[in-house]
């Protein structure tokens, strides 16, 4: 893990902080809250939290424009919130209901924003690597500068179809930057028991794509790496490998104890390597906010969260014939 630099004054204006404070505390509150509701059986299925890597999502939304794109994994419901999409909708679509993205069709993997360019949350492993590709082609073909960031994890880091897409992307100098959130732990097997090299980012040089490791738990150590990612991309260089190193509080999923590390790993992480308690930190020493200021932000949080989770509740599920909707066949051909 990378070691975090002593604090110094940010090169960025305390408006900046209090909002990636806010939004990171979002996802957190809203992670815990969906949490609670899959021990309840509101949540079926998979349900794969992303707490503890709250600073990788909305370090590089920071440095997205209008009609840049984001797709990633399963592991979705914080980049979904960090893009702007509706808490209560992704809420909602978590517990299966009629007011999801999906229209409670997709549960938790499976959720889409053409408003937001948010092109889901994907179950397969490696799968929306691809797809990340063809989204950036897109805007090439276009001739406009837009982005796409395509996320995926230390595990898929070793999929086939991520280095075919490496090799395409190079070739054809595509505006993608691959996001690599290198979580350490992969499904549940640490990093240097699965993969040869110890450094992600490296696996780009055999294509020409330059690429660099990144402090995953300081939120403009991100917004500082992604601003040159975006810049090399709209630039028309070509693609770029950010291997953002962070992690994960709770285990792979839900139904996931993490016996592959120690109580005492993930407690000393929570204690020294905080995303959000760093930023509390600097708000706090550099005199931009005060206790009462970020309780109160808390408080606002913590409303916006429980009105989602009230409102997935009071949603109805879907009915029966909304089982037919969104399906690309003739409705005669289906048995």
């Amino acid at each position: 893990m990378v070691t975090r630099k002593p604090a110094a004054k940010p090169n960025v204006s305390a408006d900046a902080l209090k909002t990636w404070y806010r939004d990171m505390l979002l996802i957190r509150r809203f992670e815990e809250k969906a949490g609670q509701l899959y021990g309840m059986g509101l949540i079926g299925g998979f349900c794969h939290l992303y707490i503890g890597q709250e600073a990788v999502v909305v370090g590089l939304e920071s440095t997205a424009e209008e009609g840049d794109k984001r797709i990633t994994s399963y592991r979705d419901h914080g980049h979904m919130l960090a893009c702007g999409m509706d808490p209560k909708g992704v809420m909602a679509e978590l517990t299966g209901r009629e007011g999801g993205y999906s229209k409670g069709k997709g549960g938790s993997m499976h959720m889409f924003s053409r408003e937001k360019h948010f092109y889901g949350g994907h179950g397969i492993v490696g799968a929306q690597v691809p797809i990340g590709a063809g989204l950036a082609f897109s805007d090439k073909y276009r001739g406009n500068q837009n982005v796409t960031f395509t996320y995926f994890g230390d595990g898929a880091a070793n999929q086939g179809q991520v280095y075919e897409t490496f090799n395409m992307a190079a070739l054809w100098k595509l505006p993608v930057i691959f996001v690599i959130e290198n979580n350490q732990y992969a499904m549940g097997t640490a990093q240097v028991r699965s993969t040869s090299t110890p450094d992600l980012h490296t696996r780009g040089e055999a294509f020409g794509i330059p690429g660099e490791i990144v402090d995953g738990m300081d939120v403009l150590a991100v917004r500082d790496a992604g601003e040159k990612a975006v810049k090399h991309c709209r630039s028309g260089k070509g693609p770029y490998i950010l291997e953002i190193k962070t992690y994960r509080y709770r285990g792979h999923s839900m139904s996931d104890p993490a016996k592959y590390r120690t109580r005492e790993e993930v407690q000393k992480m929570r204690s020294e390597r905080d995303p959000i308690e760093h930023v509390r930190e600097l708000l706090l020493q550099g005199k931009h906010a005060t206790e009462d200021d970020l309780k109160a932000i808390d408080k606002e949080i913590k409303a916006v969260v429980t009105d989602a989770a009230d409102f997935a509740r009071k949603c109805p599920e879907p009915k029966l014939d909304e089982l037919w909707t969104d399906v690309y066949a003739d409705a005669g051909e289906v048995s």
